[in-house]
């Protein structure tokens, strides 16, 4: 039986990850056809440079799709089963004061955890609210793929503000350790493990790790993250086949320190930025932040690279690479589009997925996927320290949620200072303030 061709629109199209998805989706044909793919970004000018190179690319790699780069929303959204959405409002420019700003106070600047990640999400709930509101003028019958980030206050947004839209918000960061963790263990491919987990995005534990024969995998990772984090063999030997940029590689060595809080889980690497702020701190360059290395390398990479494809009309020789999270997506489209009852890691309403949680917290947690969404999986009850962690976070999230609503400058001083980055309320208002000043263009009014 053939399988129903697609068609699938990338809100962010001038994003640097475009590239990587599409190339994932041209290496899943066989199981993800494709009749039409489109691109739509209010920056056209930075997205033409993305469309240019995809163009050369689907005319070598699979000509019968259609391919369309618009700014116009009702060309974008109209005859589309999928909306890929990763939009990134401010762009790199405001992540670097994201990120810059707390620093000025001694607190971590980070793009979506703490004061960084609580200005980015204040920027995107309306960005991503529009794109849902346009797929349903338009597409009524399209699902939402979202990983436009700070994904956790995000997802807050949509189940309050937008609770019956066809959107399932992801994040791939549970895939990239997954990815280490089978490099550990000397398995071909992280689908050879089923896990276990449960949390809130970028705030979350494996529980329970097995191979297809139930084999139980825990004992050996737990022992390697606890002496080496989620460095790999081939890393800690010299023999990886790529160099990891050092900001991530210091990243998952310090993996082993939040291991050590609960030896009986592993943890998101995310963690850290609440369980050693401090730290996080002194390890920062107030002037040269995560943002600075992306625009100097990624960035400028991807658009080089583009560019150079674009001129010379071939992407025989090119050095874009498909992206870890894409593989995700289109793992998530595929079970959805034709009922695959895939395992995903996905963030939904909780809904007694954790038993002894908010029922209303947007939660990280194994679901089974298929045409009518995610069905999550029963995690059970969750210890004490966890709980208690995660019940402030969670309040966080939502009270950004209802500053944004509300137009509360109250409840977003409250979130900040509930954030376990920030070390006091003074401070915390200090960097609200600073981050309203840099806002105005993107924040709604807060009085």
């Amino acid at each position: 039986m053939s399988l129903k061709e697609q068609s699938i629109l990338v809100a962010g199209g001038g994003s640097t990850f475009t590239p990587g998805i599409v190339l994932m989706l041209l290496e899943n044909l066989d199981k993800f056809p494709i009749r039409q793919l489109k691109f739509y970004d209010n920056d056209k000018e930075r997205q033409q440079q993305i469309a240019d190179a995809t163009e050369v690319i689907l005319k070598e790699r699979a000509p019968h799709i259609k391919f369309v780069a618009t700014t116009d929303p009702e060309e974008a959204f109209s005859d589309i089963d999928f909306v890929m959405a990763h939009i990134r409002v401010g762009k790199y420019a405001m992540r670097e004061k994201d990120e810059k700003i707390p620093l000025k106070y001694g607190v971590i600047g980070q793009e979506t955890c703490g004061p960084g990640g609580i200005a980015y999400g204040m920027r995107s709930i309306g960005g991503v609210l529009e794109l849902i509101d346009y797929m349903e003028q338009y597409s009524p019958e399209a699902w939402m793929l979202n990983y436009s980030n700070p994904a956790a206050i995000v997802a807050e947004a949509t189940r309050k503000l937008r609770p019956n839209s066809k959107i399932i918000n992801i994040c791939d960061m549970p895939v990239g350790i997954e990815n280490r963790m089978k490099d550990v263990l000397g398995l071909e491919s992280r689908k050879d493990m089923t896990v276990k987990y449960y949390g809130l995005n970028h705030f979350g534990w494996w529980t329970d790790i097995r191979d297809r024969d139930g084999k139980d995998l825990m004992p050996e990772l737990k022992e390697w993250v606890s002496k080496n984090g989620y460095i790999t063999p081939d890393e800690l030997n010299g023999a990886a086949e790529e160099e990891v940029e050092p900001s991530w590689f210091y990243t998952f060595g310090k993996a082993k320190e939040v291991q050590w809080l609960d030896p009986d889980t592993l943890p998101n690497t995310y963690l850290k930025y609440y369980f050693y702020p401090q730290d996080e701190v002194e390890h920062s360059d107030p002037e040269h932040t995560r943002a600075n290395e992306v625009m100097e390398h990624r960035e400028k990479n991807t658009f080089t690279e583009c560019n150079r494809i674009a001129n010379i009309q071939t992407a025989e020789d090119a050095k874009l690479e498909a992206d870890e999270h894409a593989t995700y997506i289109v793992d998530l489209a595929r079970a959805i589009a034709y009922n695959s009852k895939e395992r995903m890691l996905l963030i939904v309403p909780n809904k007694g997925a954790i038993v002894n949680f908010d029922e209303d917290a947007m939660v990280e947690v194994p679901c089974i996927v298929g045409s009518q969404g995610a069905e999550p999986l029963t995690q059970g009850e969750i210890p004490r320290f966890q709980k208690g962690l995660m019940e402030q976070q969670v309040a966080v999230e939502k009270l950004v949620v209802e500053a944004w609503t509300e137009g509360s400058y109250q409840k977003l001083w409250q979130a900040l200072f509930l954030s376990k980055t920030m070390p006091n309320a003074r401070v915390a208002k200090q960097i609200l303030d600073d981050l309203i000043e840099v806002n105005k263009e993107y924040w709604p009014e807060l009085t």
